[in-house]
């Protein structure tokens, strides 16, 4: 059986400001296009098909596009909620939406109801595990410890005990959302930490014969068996080193794993610069990223003026600045207290003005300064007197 794995859609995010809608379209009609030429047998869709809650009305309007393409197909489709879906919303009309072949499992309850579908080796029996909030599902599965381990476990385990009922030689796959041991993180995935722990380790999962991971947004392998997908798209300039992608699994008559990355489509480039101003805007080696969205950290030590202006005159599409100014051994951090100790307000307002621009204020600056101190101490005094 050939299995299309995907995740963390995170329908309606924007990247900086910027709209993704197309973007993520552009990526549905790739995912329907790669179904149909690659001859897909099964669509998993490992959570995080929304980026919130209660998503807006375009990404809804996306992912019921992306329902019925699916549909029109005639390929099935497995699909669990993540941490940043609302399980009860996306599987309102799962039953009804199920006689389609999508097949929407966002209930933890139904953990060891497997969708069973069949090809010419027998059954291949898919269990869905929606992303469990231990806090939440932890009287649903008996467990005394509200931490991620223990209800994937649990949960885990009522897998095992249906696989154990089921025909010999019939194959699993398990749908999760979670953070597991030995995955690297990004910045865009929402901290899922309970009781100082995020990750379960690899193993809960032994004795299936695929596991379809979503939450981490880098494409990545955990163990043969045991993958993350990842994102479509880029949500964070962290995952400018990123080869966005989705696997595609051969699952062999006796459960053997055969997997193939495919690319995603990249609607602009992400570029990570640093440097001073002057440099960034001459080097004739960043030319290739002209075009790129950009993340730009200037070390000048003077903040230049206007330089997001001067950057977006090469490069438009700069979506993020920030200032990291260049020390010497000098420059060195001591604790607060000895940079104040023996200091007038005057001087400690003057390093303030250094510490954020880069330089000391000049002459005419250093007099507001002054005149409003001496005004400040003046209308205590007033004050003072008229108690």
């Amino acid at each position: 059986m050939r299995l299309l794995h995907t995740s963390d859609w995170h329908l309606g995010r924007a990247f900086h400001r910027v709209n993704l809608l197309g973007a993520q379209a552009e990526f549905i009609g790739h995912l329907v296009t790669t179904v149909r030429e690659r001859e897909v047998d099964a669509v998993v869709v490992s959570g995080d098909v929304y980026d919130r809650a209660v998503p807006p009305l375009a990404a809804v309007e996306l992912f019921d596009t992306a329902l019925h393409r699916l549909a029109d197909l005639g390929v099935p489709t497995v699909m669990i909620s993540g941490n940043h879906d609302s399980a009860r919303r996306l599987g309102v009309g799962a039953g009804l939406i199920g006689r389609a072949g999508i097949h929407l499992r966002t209930e933890p309850s139904a953990a060891g109801t497997p969708v069973v579908l069949r090809d010419a080796h027998g059954d291949v029996a898919f269990y869905g595990l929606p992303y469990l909030e231990p806090a939440l599902v932890k009287d649903e599965f008996g467990v005394d410890k509200a931490g991620h381990e223990a209800v994937l476990g649990a949960a885990m385990a009522r897998v095992r005990a249906d696989l154990a009922t089921r025909a010999p030689g019939t194959r699993s796959v398990v749908l999760a959302h979670a953070f597991v041991t030995g995955g690297e993180a990004s910045d865009s995935e929402r901290d899922i930490t309970v009781g100082g722990v995020a990750a379960v380790p690899a193993g809960i999962f032994d004795g299936v014969d695929y596991v379809a991971l979503g939450h981490l947004h880098g494409c990545q392998t955990i163990t043969e068996r045991v993958r993350y997908s990842g994102s479509p798209l880029a949500y964070s300039f962290s995952e400018a080193g990123h080869r966005k992608s989705m696997w595609l699994i051969d699952l062999d008559a006796a459960g053997s794993v055969t997997a193939e990355r495919v690319d995603c489509p990249v609607p602009r480039p992400l570029a990570r610069l640093r440097g001073t101003l002057d440099d960034l805007l001459a080097d004739p080696e960043l030319t290739r990223h002209e075009d790129a969205w950009v993340e730009a950290t200037l070390t000048d030590p003077v903040r230049p003026a206007d330089p997001m202006a001067r950057l977006t005159e090469r490069f438009p599409h700069t979506l993020s600045l920030a200032f990291a100014p260049e020390r010497t051994a000098d420059g060195l951090r001591v604790s607060y207290a000895r940079r104040l100790a023996g200091r007038s307000d005057q001087q400690i307002a003057q390093d303030f003005v250094a510490h954020v621009r880069g330089a000391g204020p000049d002459e005419r600056e250093a007099a507001v300064l002054r005149e409003a101190f001496d005004a400040v101490r003046a209308d205590a005094a007033v004050r003072e007197v008229a108690r």
